[in-house]
């Protein structure tokens, strides 16, 4: 889908209602409610993040969306495919200056390209112990990508097309924290496999966009 008809028709989501834990729950892995219940204690210490769903047009004028693959270091998302984003700091302002800061500094995209379209439902992360609050932002110009290395392993460039097509919702099979694989919902793009919180989000994304294109 070529951006300017994208950006026409995107626009109306801001007056829809959000999907939330619908959405999220066809892409959700079975033991997460389990995983939930397990850590309704530690409640009162969660951890706050901000991710960016930015979608901006190709050299060639097409409709793509920014996912990252994180690095591999000692941690529950480690080499994990998700959305540019990070944890919120006492100087962000609220979640979405978090996500907007964190996208410029993990992809490269400066604040004043970024117009943000609708906040989107939070999502509690159980293995890290994170409400995550992503939002869904436009950049109408082309982004030139610097990732950070850091944290950055690659950048991944999903055309929309690719992104709605249902054919493109598979099931695969993961470990998890029980010492046990089992078969989780997920996205493939671009040969990459997006499951657990990222896919729940991507999923309240997919359905809010189908509602208008």
């Amino acid at each position: 889908m070529l951006f300017n008809s994208f950006l026409e028709s995107v626009v109306k989501i801001k007056h829809l209602n959000l999907f939330g834990e619908a959405s999220h729950a066809k892409m959700s892995p079975p033991y997460r409610l389990e995983l939930a219940e397990k850590m309704k204690g530690k409640a009162k210490s969660v951890k706050k993040a901000g991710v960016m769903a930015l979608f901006y047009p190709n050299e060639a004028g097409e409709t793509y969306l920014i996912l990252i693959l994180r690095k591999t270091y000692k941690g529950v998302h480690s080499g994990q495919v998700g959305f540019p984003g990070g944890k919120y700091e006492d100087k962000d302002n609220d979640l979405m200056i978090t996500a907007i800061r964190e996208t410029e500094e993990e992809v490269g995209v400066p604040k004043s390209m970024v117009e943000v379209i609708k906040t989107m439902s939070p999502l509690y992360i159980p293995p890290s112990n994170f409400m995550v609050h992503p939002y869904l932002a436009v950049s109408e110009t082309t982004p030139n990508f610097v990732k950070q290395d850091e944290e950055v392993e690659g950048i991944i460039e999903v055309k929309l097309i690719d992104f709605i097509d249902e054919s493109n919702i598979i099931t695969t099979r993961v470990p998890t924290s029980f010492n046990v694989e089992v078969d989780v919902p997920a996205f493939k793009l671009n040969g990459y496999i997006v499951w657990g919180a990222t896919a729940m989000m991507l999923g309240e994304v997919k359905d809010l966009l189908k509602q208008v294109l």
